[in-house]
């Protein structure tokens, strides 16, 4: 079963590459195929949720030589959203006329794919290949079109990726030096029998990876031009889907693969996210254009997954996971509508304003509300009131940013009505995923469970 979405992501980037995607049609035919794989993440996750844990060695290898694709919580808990999140951009994009690029629609389908595989695998290495596949379908899809600030945002998107993976790749060649495996679970068990736990560098390459992936300070440097100056699809793609390898893999390697480093480095952690909170927010309240604003916002938010992984332990990893989903659907909705016009896309715009900001019934606030119970349990005091001063200071922004956006967006946009509805459908899942948020939190509370208890 675990095959399938990988089988059709396959197939269906096979077919759409012969075809052209400037045709309506084909952008429909890429809806598709992504929904088919949504639809067998789904599948997985009702497996995991039954207490099974799916997993395949590719080629009929014994296992410790073959490929090994696993789903678990934290795998089916990232790839089931995030697989939706492309959909609806894929969707809303599709009413507004399509990606008019001949390789637009395959592109969109090897994202998937590609984070599909790096939610599922249980190999470093191979984790390190679906890694690259997205993030250059990614960099293919910033680059469409014929100005030239487009070329110069997937130039600077591309050289800031390489550098990660290059971070990466050297530190899963650490990691298989120090335990001759790749496989993350044997990996993990090898270090735990290990007093010393995994080498310094190996772990500090890791960070650095995921960090630059993320855009955390001071890898930051790179997200507002990125951000703010490509198209919205592209952004949304972006921030709201791209940006959790990142969330993922600090999860997986330093929850699952390499707990003494995380424990380790809980106090780095904590001084990063929290510097980042502060800077992303300062930079997003002094700028003017809404895209800009969305770009530092971005920085900001994402230093609270930061800051859930340095407090740790069950609260924190299952407040690291439910920012993270929060952060995605947020980001996505914000970066759809940056540019519309109308009051029903007004409204859309202000549910992800208040999202972000963290005020109810908006989803925003559970992700607050769970970051506040972690550092409540885990004795942070300080931290408790970083995180409201944070909050505070993205309700400025954010405020910001819809004033902004009120006063260049008066009549109503010229667009495609069902395109309008569909991103009206979208805000009203976010609204409703804040009115009830179980799935989140116990998705959260299963993956806590898992990476607390250990590999298995």
């Amino acid at each position: 079963m675990i095959f399938v979405p990988f089988a059709i992501g396959w197939i269906a980037s096979l077919v759409l590459l012969a075809l052209d995607g400037t045709k309506r049609w084909v952008s429909w035919l890429a809806l598709a195929a992504i929904l088919g794989m949504f639809a067998a993440a789904v599948a997985l996750l009702v497996q995991v949720a039954d207490g099974l844990e799916p997993s395949l060695i590719s080629g009929g290898w014994p296992g410790g030589i073959g490929i090994r694709l696993r789903a678990d919580w934290l795998g089916v808990g990232f790839a089931v959203p995030v697989l939706g999140i492309i959909a609806a951009i894929l969707f809303i994009e599709n009413l507004r006329g399509g990606l008019r690029a001949r390789i637009g629609p395959a592109l969109m389908v090897l994202v998937s794919l590609g984070l599909t595989g790096v939610f599922l695998t249980a190999d470093a290495f191979n984790f390190y290949v679906f890694f690259e596949l997205s993030m250059g379908s990614a960099f293919a899809i910033t680059a469409l079109g014929t100005r030239g600030k487009h070329v110069r945002v997937a130039a600077t998107f591309m050289v800031t990726n390489l550098l990660g993976s290059v971070l990466f790749l050297i530190a899963v060649g650490g990691l298989y030096h120090a335990t001759g495996s790749l496989d993350m679970p044997v990996v993990a068990e090898r270090l735990g029998v290990d007093p010393v736990g995994p080498p310094l560098v190996v772990a500090s390459l890791l960070l650095a990876a995921f960090l630059l992936k993320l855009g955390i300070f001071p890898f930051h440097f790179w997200v507002p031009p990125v951000y703010s100056e490509t198209r919205a699809p592209a952004a949304a793609l972006l921030a709201g889907v791209l940006a959790n390898i990142g969330s993922y893999g600090l999860l997986r390697f330093g929850g699952e693969v390499m707990p003494d480093a995380l424990q380790a480095g809980r106090g780095l952690l904590l001084v990063i996210g929290a510097a980042t909170i502060l800077i992303g927010s300062l930079l997003a309240i002094s700028r003017q254009p809404v895209a800009e604003i969305l770009a530092y916002s971005s920085i900001a938010q994402n230093g609270y997954i930061l800051v859930a992984l340095g407090i740790g332990g069950r609260a924190g990893f299952a407040a690291a996971y439910v920012y993270a989903m929060v952060n995605s659907i947020g980001k996505a909705l914000l970066f759809t509508t940056a540019g519309t016009r109308g009051p029903l896309l007004g409204g859309a715009f202000l549910v992800g304003a208040m999202s972000t900001a963290g005020l109810p019934p908006a989803l925003g606030f559970i992700g607050k509300l769970a970051l506040f119970r972690a550092a409540w349990e885990g004795a942070e005091p300080w931290l408790v009131a970083w995180i409201v001063g944070g909050a505070l200071l993205a309700f400025l922004y954010m405020f910001q940013a819809f004033q902004q956006r009120f006063w260049m967006a008066r009549d109503e946009e010229h667009s495609v009505p069902a395109a309008r509805v569909a991103i009206a459908l979208f805000a009203m899942v976010a609204l409703a995923l804040g009115v009830w948020p179980e799935p989140l939190l116990g998705t959260g509370a299963q993956i806590a469970s898992l990476l607390v208890g250990g590999p298995r």
